[in-house]
């Protein structure tokens, strides 16, 4: 599901970087958003829970 949402939800159909550090450059950052995202819903849902 995490390769699927990067190509569906966050529109990493096509790499707008060119070379092949722009290609890990880019992947490395919506990894990296895509990490952010589910730290923060984790975290809410935490503190739904300590409520």
């Amino acid at each position: 599901m995490l390769f699927a949402h990067l190509k569906r939800i966050m529109r990493l159909d096509r790499l707008r970087l060119r070379g092949p550090n722009g290609a890990r450059d880019e992947f490395h950052l919506a990894a990296a958003t895509q990490n952010l995202r589910k730290l923060a819903k984790i975290s809410i849902a935490r503190q739904m829970t300590m409520t």
